[in-house]
């Protein structure tokens, strides 16, 4: 199920990568453009891997799903994101 849920998300953040490359080279240019692609690939693959893995996790914890998915997939996911933007930037800048 994560593999499937992965690749759909994969899909996804390909074209919200693809939708940020073109506005991002128009307004800002193509490096930041690129560094904005790049993470919304990795970010959407992370949502989705956690996403999934989460009702799963809690199923064994034997905590109900449904109260913890939603607040720790969003704080999980956020969290997780701006760290990969932030790790994504300097190494496609070079900072």
């Amino acid at each position: 199920m994560i593999w499937r849920e992965a690749r759909v998300a994969l899909l996804l953040g390909a074209l919200l990568a693809l939708v940020g490359l073109t506005v991002g080279a128009l307004v800002v240019g193509g490096k930041i453009a690129l560094v904005v692609g790049m993470s919304l690939v990795v970010i959407c693959a992370r949502a989705a891997t956690v996403g999934a893995a989460m009702p799963l996790l809690a199923k064994q914890l034997r905590v109900d799903p449904a109260v913890v998915s939603a607040p720790m997939v969003t704080t999980l996911v956020d969290a997780t994101g701006l760290i990969i933007y932030l790790l994504v930037a300097p190494a496609v800048l070079n900072l």
